[in-house]
């Protein structure tokens, strides 16, 4: 039996605006119709053996994660969530040590990152066939991708000799990112492979070999998970517990001291989606180069990306850019410098600006709401909120609010009165009133909120009820 483990904590800075801290690449249709996380999930369709998954993710993304296996049909065995980020090694310990509370031991944990694209299913699937047969005779297996050209942006796996057990090759060497010419070299010689960061090993092997190489992670993830609390599908670690353990990859803390360490290489059209220009390399390009996603125009422009949400974008007379559109923000690159869009989200967290942590239309577990007008002691808000779903019972010390429903029913709770209001009508939340708002009815409600008063941030909200565990 495989036993999923996605790993889905990162955040994308290098995506940015699209990308941001409270809702990342991998929760975003950065390729198809599907988000980079559903992608990953789908893409295990059809290896013999396979269990539900399990997920890692940050506690900020928890309702994303659930929403979007919702909308697959599907359930994991359990959600990990990270109070804060540790990298690799910790949250593929926490998993392993969860299948050993489930007395799965002997599983075969097969991570992966969430947010990687593979266009070639079949041979994924193939190679997690071979590298499930050496994990059973007691070998770690990472992949490795064929190299298709002297690349400098990613990490690099020498190969030792064959396996005499199973297919695959002993891992000789992890080196970290080349120069220009040393990965030339890499590329003629024949025995480098990308390193992916894609896993597959048993449980109890991993956690002999964690315990040999890292024994404080091993102890830190013990602690966390052993006094960690289940809340529906969700596990809270021990906040304390878990902010105390080293923060490593599982490549330093245990893939490059093993001597169990075994490599398969996997030519499956992979690709990290690390930048914008790899989202450009993995597009549908049209005859002129550009690859354009949303509503553009282009006159004599060639090999350029284009990624508009809201707005019509034009592009006249120029080549190789990379032109990134959202509601509250816009990028213009070259393609060639892309990387650099880390710097930008370095600028916008040094000023603490918003547009570096949430975009302007924010995803809620009951719905959304868009900021779309605001100013000195006023916002406006466009709220929508899911059939069946409800806010939580609330107050603010700071504002009063007034609704007008748009469409759909809203049930209404002000105070000690409840009334249910359809199209055009509204009502007043006067400051420091306890209410709540439901959706009772089949097709989404959508209301108009404008708040007034003194302060106007998302903190000034006191909960007493909530349906999804957010009660203050």
């Amino acid at each position: 039996m495989i036993t999923p483990i996605i790993l889905s904590g990162g955040s994308g800075t290098r995506l940015w605006p699209l990308s941001r801290q409270l809702r990342p690449k991998q929760f975003l249709p950065i390729v198809g119709n599907d988000t980079l996380f559903q992608e990953t999930v789908q893409r295990l369709h059809g290896i013999e053996g396979l269990q539900p998954p399990f997920v890692i993710c940050n506690e900020d993304h928890r309702f994303m994660v659930a929403e979007q296996l919702q909308a697959l049909g599907l359930q994991a065995q359990g959600i990990l969530l990270e109070p804060v980020g540790r990298n690799t090694a910790p949250a593929i310990a926490l998993a392993a040590l969860r299948l050993l509370q489930q007395n799965q031991a002997d599983a075969v944990m097969l991570v992966l990152p969430a947010d990687h694209v593979i266009h070639d299913a079949p041979a994924f699937h193939q190679a997690v066939i071979q590298a499930a047969q050496a994990a059973y005779n007691g070998h770690l297996v990472t992949f490795g991708i064929v190299p298709h050209c002297a690349e400098t942006g990613y990490g690099y796996i020498r190969h030792g000799e064959p396996l005499a057990d199973s297919a695959g090759y002993r891992v000789a060497a992890f080196v970290e990112k080349p120069d220009q010419s040393t990965a030339a070299a890499y590329l003629e010689s024949g025995h480098y492979l990308w390193n992916s960061g894609m896993f597959l090993f048993r449980a109890d092997y991993f956690l002999k070999e964690l315990a040999d190489y890292a024994p404080d992670v091993l102890s830190a993830c013990e602690t966390a998970l052993a006094n960690a609390k289940s809340d529906s599908d969700f596990i809270r670690l021990d906040s304390v517990a878990f902010a105390a353990c080293p923060a490593i990859s599982v490549d330093y803390a245990v893939m490059e001291k093993t001597a169990r360490a075994v490599v398969i290489p996997l030519d499956a059209g992979w690709n990290d989606v690390g930048a914008w220009s790899a989202v450009w390399e993995v597009g549908q390009a049209d005859h002129n180069g550009n690859v354009i996603r949303g509503d553009a125009l282009t006159h004599n422009a060639n090999n350029n990306l284009i990624y508009t949400e809201h707005r019509l974008v034009s592009l006249v007379g120029v080549d190789n850019l990379v032109v990134v559109e959202t509601k509250d923000a816009t990028l213009v690159a070259h393609r060639d410098q892309v990387q650099d869009v880390k710097h930008i989200v370095g600028q916008l967290q040094a000023r603490q600006r918003p547009e570096a942590t949430i975009h302007r239309e924010v995803n809620r577990p009951w719905g959304t709401y868009d900021c779309i007008d605001g100013g000195e002691r006023f916002q406006v808000k466009r709220i929508m909120v899911k059939p069946g779903a409800k806010l939580s019972l609330q107050m603010h010390h700071h504002r009063a609010e007034h609704w007008i429903v748009v469409s759909g029913t809203a049930e209404v709770r002000c105070g000690n009165n409840t009334l249910l209001l359809t199209e055009n009508q509204s009502t007043y939340i006067p400051l420091g009133e306890v209410h709540s708002l439901s959706n009772p009815g089949k097709v989404p409600l959508e209301i108009i909120e404008v708040q007034s008063g003194s302060y106007l941030g998302e903190d000034d909200i006191v909960r007493f009820e909530d349906a999804y565990g957010r009660v203050c």
